[in-house]
C-alpha cells in the first residue's frame, strides 16, 4: 500500500486555490476594463503573488502614468491660470473650481430643502382644507424656484436619452434595411452625406420654427425647450448608428445569407435571428458614436432653446458676469466631460453584455 504524503497533498490544494482564484480574477477583468478600471487587476495579480515585479510595471502603467498626468495637467493648470485675464478677472485656478464645486453642492442642497419645505405646506394647507369640509379649496401648486445644479444635470441627461432614443429606433431600421437592399442604400446614402455634416446651430431654429407650429400647448407632458433640444439632439446623432448599422448588415458572412435563403427563412425571422446578431457589434459601436455626438450636440441646444440643463447653466453664468462665473463654467465644463465619460462606458457595457464580444 502506498502512503500518501500529506505535505504533496496541501501543496496541490494550495494550487488549485490559486488557480480558482486567478480564474475569477481574469474574469473580473473582463468588466474592469468595461468600467475603466483595468488597473484593478495587476493590483489583484500582485496581491495574489502572481510575478509582483511584472503587476507593478503593469499597474505603473495603467494607474500610476495616468495620475502622474493628472496632476501635472493640475499644477500646470494652477500656475498658469493667474497670468491669464479675461473680462470676469484671472482665469480661476484648481482651488477656486473645487470651492465653486462645493458652493454649488450646497446650494442644490439648500434648494432640495427649500422644495421639500414648500410641498410641505402646499399638503398640510390642503389637509386642512379637506378636514374643514372644503375640497374645492384644494389646490396642487408648483414649486416655481429656480433649479438646482444637480436638477439641471439630471434635465440634460434625460434630454440626451430622449433624443437619442428617438434617433436610434429611426436609424437602426434605416440601416437595416439599406444593408439589406443596394437599392436602399444607394437612395439613403446622398441623403446621409447631405445632412450628416449639419450644425446643430443650423438645424436649431428650422427645430424651434417646427415645434413651435406643431406643439402649440403649454400644458402638454413635455415643455417646447426640452422638444427643440431632444429633436436637435436626435437629428445631430442618428447618423453614426445609421451608418454602422448598415455597414454592418451589409458585411454579414454570405454563406449565412444563401443559409437562410436554403432554409426559406421569412423576412422577419432572418433579421431577428441572423442579421441582427451578426450586425450588433457594429451597431453598438455606432450607438456609441451617437450618444457622445448627442451629449455634445446637446450642450448648445439647451444655451439656445433655453432648455434648463447643463447648457443653460452655462449660458446663465456667461450673462450673470460675476467673479464666480467663470469658476462655476468650468465646474461645469469638468461635470459634461464625466458624465460624457460615464455615459461612454454605460454603452460599452452594454454592448459588451449583449454582443459576448472579448474585443476591449
Amino acid at each position: 500500500m502506498t502512503a500518501i504524503d500529506p505535505q504533496s497533498l496541501s501543496a496541490a490544494d494550495r494550487e488549485a486555490k490559486r488557480a480558482r482564484l486567478f480564474t475569477r480574477i481574469n474574469k473580473a477583468d473582463a468588466w474592469f476594463r468595461v468600467l475603466g478600471l483595468s488597473w484593478m487587476t495587476p493590483i489583484l495579480k500582485a496581491v495574489a503573488g502572481d510575478n509582483p515585479r511584472a503587476q507593478l510595471k503593469e499597474i505603473w502603467k495603467l494607474l500610476g502614468v495616468p495620475v502622474l498626468a493628472i496632476i501635472g495637467f493640475l499644477m500646470l493648470w494652477g500656475a498658469l491660470a493667474p497670468t491669464v485675464q479675461t473680462s470676469l478677472g484671472a482665469i480661476p485656478g484648481p482651488g477656486a473650481v473645487w470651492t465653486e464645486a462645493v458652493n454649488l453642492h450646497k446650494d442644490a442642497v439648500l434648494k432640495s430643502e427649500k422644495k421639500a419645505a414648500f410641498l410641505e405646506r402646499v399638503e398640510a394647507r390642503n389637509e386642512r382644507f379637506i378636514a374643514s369640509g372644503e375640497p374645492d379649496r384644494v389646490k396642487d401648486i408648483p414649486y416655481t424656484g429656480s433649479p438646482s445644479f444637480y436638477n439641471q444635470i439630471w434635465t440634460s441627461i434625460v434630454t440626451v436619452f430622449f433624443g437619442f432614443l428617438i434617433g436610434s429606433a429611426i436609424a437602426i431600421p434605416l440601416g437595416i434595411f439599406a444593408g439589406l437592399s443596394p437599392y436602399a442604400n444607394a437612395a439613403i446614402n446622398p441623403l446621409v452625406q447631405i445632412f450628416k455634416p449639419v450644425s446643430p446651430l443650423a438645424w436649431l431654429p428650422i427645430v424651434t420654427m417646427i415645434v413651435s407650429a406643431v406643439y402649440v400647448t403649454n400644458d402638454g407632458m413635455f415643455a417646447k425647450s426640452f422638444l427643440v433640444s431632444a429633436i436637435t439632439v436626435t437629428l445631430c446623432s442618428l447618423w453614426p448608428t445609421l451608418i454602422n448599422t448598415a455597414l454592418g448588415v451589409a458585411s454579414i458572412d454570405k454563406d449565412l445569407v444563401s443559409v437562410s435563403k436554403v432554409l426559406k427563412m421569412n423576412t422577419y425571422t432572418k433579421i431577428t435571428k441572423l442579421v441582427l446578431p451578426s450586425a450588433l457589434p457594429l451597431i453598438f459601436t455606432g450607438l456609441r458614436l451617437s450618444l457622445g455626438v448627442g451629449w455634445m450636440v446637446l450642450i448648445a441646444a439647451e444655451m439656445l432653446a433655453q432648455n434648463p440643463g447643463l447648457g443653460k447653466f452655462v449660458w446663465d453664468e456667461f450673462q450673470n458676469g460675476s467673479s464666480q462665473s467663470l469658476a462655476k463654467i468650468m465646474v461645469a465644463v469638468l461635470t459634461i466631460g464625466i458624465i460624457g465619460f460615464l455615459l461612454d462606458r454605460v454603452m460599452f457595457a452594454l454592448q459588451s453584455l449583449f454582443t459576448f464580444s472579448n474585443n476591449r
